[in-house]
């Protein structure tokens, strides 16, 4: 099907890529209407992409080998051990990733995004009104502009997604991510190849190298645990406040300062010790399963349809995949019907898999921890496989395989 005119509500990683798919499946005229007004790129924190997953990506022309990466190759779980500098490792496993910064990977895709691609800063959608053969957004300022095709990019609160299901709201997973970039990558294990996940009662912090966009690296790290009951958080914890960089309070400074100090092994401690205040921020930690990734003229894509929490390592990568799986439903329908029917069929199973995944993986990571004090290699290992059943070896951490079962 070719022609049409289509709105992407949101312009990060999800609304370049939705846009990207949008212009490869023959639409006349794309919109991007993103709320902020200013670049992107300055978004500092680290993702990473599974070796397999970013090799299918790189197939379908959603990213390349140009765009800054770290690679990783094992990840290392330590919990303190007196004053062992690196900690007792009490698991260790594969960890084929490449690491990027967030705001390099978008920068690269905007940079993809065709010129006549119309891509709008500042443009606050706050509302959007489907009919039988359109939908129409509503800014802020009032103005309204019809399209054949609304696609929600627009991330965990989106607005497309209130429009298709009222009330679907992302539900509070009971804790929150701290999350920083320290400059200090200095004297890293094994040349900063492994991501190290430092395990204590109640949580775990991961961390690992990624590029800063300038030539050099920084090192990305985010700690899961249950927020403190101080001033500074939202007192309501069903509806806790993120807290972006610069914002957080001396108390909420000296809460995280305490936790590291007390649980953290001496080297590890150093490092997250050494982030710039005004690189630390807090996000609470959610997740949500849609009926649907479309409704008539309504699509979602990324964290705007199904959210699941970080733990998997795939939410840059669903996002990535549900463009390539739009832009082939795009090619291969004939009809506006024929195209969200099939993408719908493509990504809702992947979705509400990953959610589910990653339900069970905070559940024993951060929930209901285990005795890290007793804890080896063994039972390190039968501990992960509990977290993963139901997977089948194609699907689950990571990401899900885009390839047929008999690829």
């Amino acid at each position: 099907m070719r022609g049409g005119s289509i709105a992407v509500v949101g312009g990060s990683i999800a609304g370049c890529a939705a846009a990207l798919a949008a212009v490869r499946g023959g639409a006349e005229r794309v919109t991007v209407l993103e709320r902020a007004d200013a670049e992107l790129r300055d978004r500092g924190v680290g993702i990473a992409l599974q070796a397999d997953r970013y090799e299918e990506l790189r197939a379908a022309g959603y990213v390349t080998p140009e765009m800054p990466w770290a690679p990783l190759t094992r990840r290392v779980w330590s919990a303190r051990d007196g004053d062992a500098e690196y900690g007792r490792a009490v698991g260790e496993q594969p960890f084929p990733f490449r690491a990027y910064s967030w705001g390099s990977l978008w920068s690269e895709l905007r940079r993809r995004v065709p010129e006549n691609v119309d891509y709008r800063s500042g443009a606050v959608v706050t509302t959007v009104e489907a009919d039988t053969d359109g939908a129409s957004v509503v800014f802020g300022d009032g103005r309204r502009e019809r399209f054949d095709l609304v696609i929600g990019a627009d991330g965990y609160r989106s607005v497309v997604r209130e429009a298709m299901f009222p009330g679907a709201r992302p539900a509070y997973a009971g804790y929150v991510g701290w999350r920083g970039t320290s400059p200090d990558v200095t004297g890293l294990p094994s040349e900063g190849r492994d991501a190290h996940n430092i395990v204590f009662p109640g949580g775990h912090c991961m961390i690992y190298r990624i590029p800063d966009g300038k030539g050099a690296h920084v090192l990305n790290w985010v700690l899961y645990t249950s927020p403190p009951r101080i001033d500074g958080l939202h007192p309501d914890l069903r509806t806790p406040t993120s807290l972006p960089p610069g914002r957080l309070t001396s108390e909420l400074t000296g809460h995280l300062r305490a936790l590291v100090a007390d649980h953290f092994p001496p080297f590890w401690a150093a490092k997250v010790l050494s982030t710039p205040a005004g690189t630390t921020f807090i996000q609470p930690i959610y997740d949500l399963e849609v009926p649907h990734y479309t409704s008539g003229r309504l699509a979602l894509v990324g964290d705007a349809a199904s959210v699941a929490r970080p733990h998997i390592g795939g939410g840059s990568v669903k996002a990535l995949q549900d463009a390539t799986a739009l832009e082939a439903a795009w090619r291969d329908g004939g009809s506006w019907k024929e195209i969200l029917e099939s993408y719908d069929t493509r990504r809702g199973p992947v979705g509400a898999a990953m959610v589910a995944l990653a339900r069970r993986m905070g559940a024993t990571q951060v929930e209901r921890t285990p005795d890290w004090s007793s804890m080896e290699q063994s039972r390190f290992d039968a501990w992960w496989r509990d977290q993963n059943q139901g997977s089948d070896g194609r699907s689950g951490f990571g990401g899900h395989s885009m390839k047929p079962a008999d690829g």
